[in-house]
């Protein structure tokens, strides 16, 4: 149950697209002059070493934020992202890999909440002392659950302020993770409506994860993009990682346009082969 580590994939392809998109949407609330909490369901340890035992054994970011560090041509949107893992190396050296939660924290505001789930034992206390460090003023405004996130989510809906993010990106180990995707944000939908939600697919060869945006497709939604960026053709065999999408729900009008610039460069710059593409698909009311 609890052999999954994100540390062994910290940075990679599908890291940039998932952190890139999930900053562009909490960057697009906090403009609105009032609260709004950001949720992470498997919100893993906060942040990892590219040079640590973990990382460093696959060096997967080297699919992903090491081919974007000394661009001088990233899109404007990418070339935030890229500022706020800098913020994570000052000394200018790619060392370090910040997780969705301290994304998250870079931008939100005093008045803001985190709300953090996480399942595994490990990762869990890691997380936790990564918050520790960040100050009483942090704790304050952050709480972390040390357990299932599927069936935690539904505890905070709707949010006392109304207003929220909420990144669901378990890593689809288990293959009832696809199932209970889907059924966690319909149940969310249920309580909160109005909230964005934001869900991390993988593409790999397995009929679920093709199935899984279809089915999301299929809710009671009136507002949603879909995008996904391949870097290649999938292993010979089945194994591997050769994509990965983000659908999200009720996104920022501006998300859609943003993508149509930063998808094409991303394909272009993370592509291994020839099988390197992007999708872009959307729904609005």
């Amino acid at each position: 149950m609890f052999s999954y580590r994100h540390a062994f994939h910290a940075g990679n392809h599908a890291d940039v697209l998932k952190h890139f998109i999930a900053i562009q949407c909490i960057d697009y609330m906090r403009q609105k002059d009032t609260a709004f909490w950001y949720i992470d369901t498997h919100a893993g340890a906060g942040g990892y070493a590219l040079d640590g035992k973990w990382a460093d054994k696959t060096a997967e970011y080297e699919t992903g934020i090491a081919r974007l560090w000394d661009r001088k041509d990233l899109p404007p949107a990418l070339a935030d992202y890229v500022a706020l893992v800098r913020e994570f190396n000052r000394n200018g050296e790619l060392r370090y890999y910040p997780g969705s939660p301290f994304f998250a924290l870079q931008l939100l505001g005093d008045r803001d909440r985190l709300r953090l789930f996480e399942m595994h034992p490990t990762e869990k206390n890691v997380l936790l002392e990564n918050f520790a460090a960040q100050g009483k003023d942090v704790q304050r405004r952050t709480m972390i659950f040390p357990g299932d996130g599927f069936a935690g989510l539904k505890t905070l809906l709707p949010p006392a302020s109304r207003r929220a993010f909420i990144l669901i990106d378990p890593s689809y180990e288990d293959k009832r993770d696809y199932t209970r995707v889907v059924q966690t944000v319909q149940e969310g939908l249920q309580r909160f409506p109005t909230g964005t939600y934001a869900i991390w697919y993988p593409q790999v060869q397995r009929r679920e994860a093709a199935q899984l945006p279809e089915k999301l497709k299929r809710l009671p939604i009136k507002n949603w993009v879909n995008a996904s960026l391949t870097i290649s053709h999938p292993v010979p065999g089945g194994m591997g990682l050769h994509g990965s999408g983000m659908f999200i729900i009720n996104p920022p009008f501006t998300l859609q346009a943003t993508l149509k610039e930063a998808l094409p460069w991303l394909t272009r710059v993370c592509g291994q082969d020839n099988g390197a593409k992007f999708q872009l698909e959307g729904k609005q009311a």
